[in-house]
């Protein structure tokens, strides 16, 4: 007995109307894949990639983890980073935070929630860092959706920290890394400005040299 059974019927329903649309889709799609873009995003379920920015299945490849952090011991993220550098070739990262990450809310609270709390220290350090600049938000709602901001820049910043992007510039490969983040309210995304695409754009003590 299948416990999900309306899972699959949904998947007949959803396959056989995007076959309807656009005929032989799937059999173009199972020839190859050639994105553009790496999204790195949030594990929220309310944040899918492929419809906020209006791209179809093999357009996109894509990373979700918890609050959306590069963690430099983090092997999947790494692999994943790798993959899309070296054999995609992507030409843009984008690094896609959101409003009102539960994850983000956790750091900002001192209670124990388990393993989690040893993944989002990386958030804390952030929080750590930019202290002063809590002192004028007045409401909960406010210091959640600023560090939701500082995260998603300081994130971008641990991807070309990476030797894997690093080595892609010096290899002359065109790539740029984007913070963006993600309005749950409204759907809409906001450019936080914080597009590194060459080496010399990070800090010296990150830069490794050939």
């Amino acid at each position: 007995m299948k416990l999900l059974n309306h899972l699959f019927l949904n998947n007949k329903k959803w396959a056989k109307s995007v076959e309807a649309m656009d005929k032989g889709f799937f059999k173009r799609l199972a020839k190859q894949q050639s994105p553009e873009y790496l999204w790195i995003g949030c594990s929220d379920s309310r944040v899918s990639a492929n419809e906020i920015v209006g791209l179809s299945s093999g357009e996109l490849f894509v990373h979700r983890n918890v609050a959306n952090v590069i963690d430099h011991t983090d092997f999947n993220c790494l692999s994943v980073l790798q993959y899309a550098a070296e054999v995609l070739k992507v030409k843009h990262i984008i690094v896609c935070g959101h409003y009102g990450c539960g994850g983000v809310k956790t750091v900002l609270g001192n209670h124990k929630h388990g393993f989690i709390d040893n993944w989002l220290s990386n958030i804390k350090d952030i929080y750590h860092r930019h202290e002063e600049k809590f002192k004028p938000l007045k409401t909960e709602v406010e210091r959640i959706d600023f560090l939701c901001e500082l995260n998603v820049v300081e994130q971008v910043k641990n991807v070309c920290h990476t030797t894997i992007i690093q080595d892609a510039w010096d290899r002359g490969q065109e790539l740029a890394v984007h913070g963006w983040i993600y309005g749950i309210n409204n759907g809409l995304l906001k450019d936080l400005n914080a597009c590194i695409s060459a080496k010399n754009q990070i800090h010296e003590i990150y830069q490794v040299n050939k």
